[in-house]
């Protein structure tokens, strides 16, 4: 099993688990030993799955204000922890490569794996709500239609990005590649480095 089938595998399921219940307050139940890469992955599906239901309902025209703040600071703080996951990922892959013997000219790639896995696991739930387009009885099939165009286009797309993923693991398994991390450091939620933050303790 390539590593891009483990993700589709673990990410498609976890959707499917999520759906089962469809509950933004549901808790996790991860099937996977914790501190295993698996463990890892799911977890990372399951905060991306919970964050987009959560951009659903924050755009709900009639939700009053004040849940719809306690909302967006929910989201806030998930798209912290999702950061900081795509990071403990990397960590792995740092570990599994960090010490490969380099090529001569050795590139590093646009972006790590792991934020590539990171798109891998978005593209789960596009795939699976245009799905739900693409089968919905109350839609027009004009509607129908063009979802799923839509849908062979996000198919495509996983096959492609799964592919390039995998690739990417043989290059820095080889030494054509070479695995570099550069954390993301969001200022936003730092108290140091957020300026309504900081001068809001003064």
């Amino acid at each position: 099993m390539t590593f891009s089938t483990k993700c589709n595998t673990i990410f498609d399921a976890c959707v499917d688990f999520y759906h089962s219940m469809d509950e933004v307050n549901k808790e996790m139940k991860n099937p996977y030993e914790f501190d295993t890469i698996e463990h890892s992955l799911f977890m990372k599906n399951w905060i991306d799955t919970v964050q987009w239901h959560l951009e659903d309902i924050i755009r709900d025209p009639a939700i009053p204000p004040a849940e719809a703040l306690l909302i967006k600071r929910r989201i806030d703080r998930s798209n912290q922890e999702r950061t900081d996951l795509v990071e403990r990922i990397d960590n792995y892959f740092m570990q599994q490569y960090g010490d490969v013997h380099l090529l001569p000219d050795t590139g590093i790639n646009t972006e790590t794996p792991a934020w590539a896995i990171d798109r891998l696991s978005i593209l789960s739930l596009k795939i699976w709500h245009m799905n739900v387009e693409v089968t919905r009885p109350d839609a027009s099939l004009e509607h129908r239609q063009k979802c799923r165009q839509k849908l062979y286009l996000l198919l495509e797309q996983r096959t492609d990005l799964s592919a390039a993923i995998d690739r990417l693991l043989d290059d820095l398994a080889s030494g054509h590649k070479k695995m570099k991390l550069y954390r993301q450091m969001k200022m936003y939620n730092d108290p140091n480095l957020n300026p309504v933050l900081y001068k809001s303790e003064k």
